[in-house]
Protein backbone atom coordinates (compact mmCIF):
# COMPACT_ATOMS: atom_id res chain seq x y z
CA UNK A 1 0.00 0.00 0.00
CA UNK A 2 1.67 3.16 -1.10
CA UNK A 3 1.43 6.16 0.99
CA UNK A 4 0.88 10.43 1.00
CA UNK A 5 2.81 10.67 4.31
CA UNK A 6 5.68 8.83 5.65
CA UNK A 7 6.11 9.48 9.94
CA UNK A 8 9.72 8.61 11.07
CA UNK A 9 8.84 7.23 14.34
CA UNK A 10 11.07 5.41 17.12
CA UNK A 11 8.74 5.38 20.02
CA UNK A 12 10.24 8.21 21.93
CA UNK A 13 7.62 10.98 23.27
CA UNK A 14 9.05 13.64 20.28
CA UNK A 15 8.32 10.82 17.54
CA UNK A 16 4.55 11.00 19.05
CA UNK A 17 4.59 14.67 17.85
CA UNK A 18 5.85 13.65 14.40
CA UNK A 19 2.39 11.55 14.67
CA UNK A 20 0.24 14.20 15.81
CA UNK A 21 1.33 16.35 12.77
CA UNK A 22 1.11 13.41 10.58
CA UNK A 23 -2.76 12.77 11.49
CA UNK A 24 -3.40 16.41 11.07
CA UNK A 25 -1.59 16.94 7.57
CA UNK A 26 -3.36 13.68 6.41
CA UNK A 27 -6.48 15.24 7.24
CA UNK A 28 -8.80 11.79 7.23
CA UNK A 29 -7.98 11.54 3.30
CA UNK A 30 -4.19 10.99 2.22
CA UNK A 31 -2.91 7.40 3.67
CA UNK A 32 0.49 7.43 6.15
CA UNK A 33 2.60 5.16 6.89
CA UNK A 34 5.01 4.68 9.77
CA UNK A 35 8.83 3.96 9.50
CA UNK A 36 11.79 2.72 11.82
CA UNK A 37 15.46 3.28 10.31
CA UNK A 38 17.63 0.03 12.27
CA UNK A 39 21.23 1.23 11.46
CA UNK A 40 22.70 -2.11 10.84
CA UNK A 41 22.15 -5.79 11.34
CA UNK A 42 23.01 -7.80 14.30
CA UNK A 43 25.52 -10.97 13.60
CA UNK A 44 24.36 -13.04 15.87
CA UNK A 45 20.71 -14.66 14.53
CA UNK A 46 19.09 -14.68 18.13
CA UNK A 47 19.74 -11.00 18.83
CA UNK A 48 19.07 -9.95 15.20
CA UNK A 49 15.44 -11.55 16.01
CA UNK A 50 15.30 -9.33 19.59
CA UNK A 51 16.13 -6.21 16.96
CA UNK A 52 13.49 -6.81 14.42
CA UNK A 53 10.95 -7.61 16.79
CA UNK A 54 11.59 -4.34 18.97
CA UNK A 55 11.26 -1.97 15.54
CA UNK A 56 8.00 -3.58 14.80
CA UNK A 57 6.60 -3.80 18.24
CA UNK A 58 7.76 0.31 18.57
CA UNK A 59 6.02 0.96 14.77
CA UNK A 60 2.33 -1.60 16.25
CA UNK A 61 2.53 1.04 19.58
CA UNK A 62 2.64 4.37 16.51
CA UNK A 63 0.05 2.79 14.25
CA UNK A 64 -2.40 1.91 17.25
CA UNK A 65 -1.34 5.62 18.96
CA UNK A 66 -2.41 7.16 15.68
CA UNK A 67 -6.33 5.18 15.43
CA UNK A 68 -5.88 6.24 11.46
CA UNK A 69 -7.55 3.01 10.27
CA UNK A 70 -4.74 0.84 8.57
CA UNK A 71 -1.48 2.03 8.26
CA UNK A 72 1.65 0.39 6.90
CA UNK A 73 4.77 0.49 8.56
CA UNK A 74 8.75 -0.37 7.59
CA UNK A 75 11.38 -1.19 9.34
CA UNK A 76 14.48 -0.42 7.45
CA UNK A 77 17.99 -1.35 7.54
CA UNK A 78 20.06 1.75 6.55
CA UNK A 79 23.29 3.29 8.41
CA UNK A 80 21.75 6.97 7.81
CA UNK A 81 18.20 7.35 9.19
CA UNK A 82 17.78 10.03 6.24
CA UNK A 83 19.24 8.22 3.60
CA UNK A 84 16.86 5.31 4.20
CA UNK A 85 13.46 6.97 4.52
CA UNK A 86 14.48 8.96 1.00
CA UNK A 87 14.73 5.94 -0.47
CA UNK A 88 11.82 4.45 1.09
CA UNK A 89 9.54 7.91 -0.11
CA UNK A 90 10.96 7.34 -3.85
CA UNK A 91 9.81 3.99 -3.36
CA UNK A 92 6.45 4.28 -1.63
CA UNK A 93 5.89 7.85 -4.12
CA UNK A 94 5.29 9.20 -1.01
CA UNK A 95 4.74 13.33 -0.92
CA UNK A 96 6.24 14.39 2.56
CA UNK A 97 8.42 12.73 5.31
CA UNK A 98 7.51 13.68 8.90
CA UNK A 99 9.62 13.82 11.89
CA UNK A 100 9.70 14.71 15.86
CA UNK A 101 11.64 17.93 16.79
CA UNK A 102 15.25 17.04 17.81
CA UNK A 103 14.76 15.31 21.74
CA UNK A 104 16.09 18.74 23.46
CA UNK A 105 13.75 20.86 21.74
CA UNK A 106 11.65 23.22 24.04
CA UNK A 107 8.24 23.15 24.15
CA UNK A 108 6.28 24.95 21.09
CA UNK A 109 9.48 25.45 18.85
CA UNK A 110 10.51 22.98 15.33
CA UNK A 111 14.21 21.84 15.64
CA UNK A 112 15.42 19.24 12.96
CA UNK A 113 17.24 16.31 14.25
CA UNK A 114 20.02 15.03 12.21
CA UNK A 115 18.23 13.17 10.38
CA UNK A 116 15.64 15.95 9.28
CA UNK A 117 18.68 17.71 8.19
CA UNK A 118 20.20 15.38 6.08
CA UNK A 119 16.95 15.73 4.14
CA UNK A 120 16.81 19.61 4.02
CA UNK A 121 20.23 20.00 2.94
CA UNK A 122 19.59 19.19 -1.01
CA UNK A 123 16.93 16.60 -0.21
CA UNK A 124 14.42 16.17 -3.04
CA UNK A 125 10.91 15.05 -0.83
CA UNK A 126 9.28 17.69 1.62
CA UNK A 127 10.31 17.26 5.04
CA UNK A 128 7.78 18.26 8.00
CA UNK A 129 9.42 19.26 11.35
CA UNK A 130 6.56 18.68 14.16
CA UNK A 131 6.85 21.19 17.00
CA UNK A 132 8.38 20.32 20.19
CA UNK A 133 5.12 18.99 22.25
CA UNK A 134 2.35 19.21 20.00
CA UNK A 135 1.08 15.73 21.00
CA UNK A 136 -0.23 17.36 24.67
CA UNK A 137 -0.76 20.82 22.72
CA UNK A 138 -2.27 19.77 19.51
CA UNK A 139 -5.86 21.51 18.86
CA UNK A 140 -7.05 18.54 17.09
CA UNK A 141 -6.56 20.16 13.84
CA UNK A 142 -4.45 22.28 11.93
CA UNK A 143 -6.49 25.53 12.18
CA UNK A 144 -3.59 28.25 11.02
CA UNK A 145 -1.10 28.25 7.91
CA UNK A 146 1.23 30.71 7.12
CA UNK A 147 4.46 31.56 4.69
CA UNK A 148 7.34 33.52 6.74
CA UNK A 149 7.34 37.11 6.14
CA UNK A 150 11.09 36.66 4.87
CA UNK A 151 9.57 34.35 2.15
CA UNK A 152 6.19 35.46 1.34
CA UNK A 153 6.85 36.06 -2.25
CA UNK A 154 7.70 32.17 -3.11
CA UNK A 155 4.95 30.96 -5.34
CA UNK A 156 5.72 27.74 -4.23
CA UNK A 157 5.34 27.93 -0.79
CA UNK A 158 1.75 29.92 -1.21
CA UNK A 159 0.27 27.66 -3.47
CA UNK A 160 1.08 24.81 -0.78
CA UNK A 161 -0.33 26.96 1.77
CA UNK A 162 -3.70 27.50 0.46
CA UNK A 163 -4.13 24.05 -1.20
CA UNK A 164 -3.23 22.98 2.22
CA UNK A 165 -6.01 25.41 3.58
CA UNK A 166 -8.36 24.38 1.22
CA UNK A 167 -8.19 20.14 1.94
CA UNK A 168 -7.88 20.82 5.99
CA UNK A 169 -10.26 23.65 5.98
CA UNK A 170 -7.97 25.86 7.61
CA UNK A 171 -6.69 29.43 6.77
CA UNK A 172 -4.01 31.28 5.95
CA UNK A 173 -2.63 33.52 8.20
CA UNK A 174 0.20 36.10 8.53
CA UNK A 175 3.32 34.72 9.92
CA UNK A 176 4.33 35.81 13.01
CA UNK A 177 0.48 36.43 14.44
CA UNK A 178 -1.36 34.26 17.05
CA UNK A 179 -3.02 31.33 15.22
CA UNK A 180 -0.41 29.79 13.40
CA UNK A 181 -0.25 25.59 13.76
CA UNK A 182 1.88 25.33 10.65
CA UNK A 183 4.80 27.26 8.86
CA UNK A 184 4.72 26.44 5.33
CA UNK A 185 8.35 27.15 3.95
CA UNK A 186 9.46 27.03 -0.05
CA UNK A 187 13.18 26.82 -1.33
CA UNK A 188 15.56 29.87 -1.82
CA UNK A 189 15.44 31.64 -5.34
CA UNK A 190 17.55 29.52 -7.59
CA UNK A 191 17.96 26.71 -5.65
CA UNK A 192 17.99 23.84 -7.92
CA UNK A 193 14.93 22.19 -8.98
CA UNK A 194 13.28 19.53 -7.05
CA UNK A 195 15.95 19.98 -4.52
CA UNK A 196 15.60 21.81 -0.98
CA UNK A 197 17.94 24.74 0.08
CA UNK A 198 16.61 27.26 2.71
CA UNK A 199 17.99 30.68 2.87
CA UNK A 200 19.48 32.60 5.50
CA UNK A 201 16.52 34.87 6.32
CA UNK A 202 14.25 32.44 6.43
CA UNK A 203 16.06 29.41 8.77
CA UNK A 204 16.43 32.77 11.42
CA UNK A 205 12.87 33.48 10.73
CA UNK A 206 12.28 29.78 11.43
CA UNK A 207 14.55 29.99 14.86
CA UNK A 208 11.89 32.07 16.56
CA UNK A 209 8.78 30.02 14.94
CA UNK A 210 6.60 28.45 17.81
CA UNK A 211 4.49 26.37 15.06
CA UNK A 212 5.07 22.78 12.90
CA UNK A 213 6.97 23.33 9.40
CA UNK A 214 6.67 21.94 6.51
CA UNK A 215 9.74 22.57 4.14
CA UNK A 216 9.41 22.29 0.55
CA UNK A 217 11.79 21.32 -2.63
CA UNK A 218 12.10 23.59 -5.51
CA UNK A 219 9.45 24.62 -7.76
CA UNK A 220 7.06 21.69 -6.73
CA UNK A 221 3.89 22.73 -4.73
CA UNK A 222 2.96 19.93 -2.38
CA UNK A 223 -0.80 18.28 -3.25
CA UNK A 224 -1.79 15.77 -0.70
Amino acid sequence: MASDLIISYDGTPNDDDALELGRMLAGGSSSLSLAYVRHSREFDPQREELAQHDAELRLERGAAALENGPVSQHVIVNASTGEGLANLAADEGASVIVFGSDYRTPPGRPEPGTAAQYLLEGGSVPVAIAAAGLRSQSPGSIRGIAVPLAGATNQVARDTAHALAEKLGASVVESGTDGVDLIVVGSQPGAPEGHIVVGGDVRGELDRARASVLVLPAGNPLRL
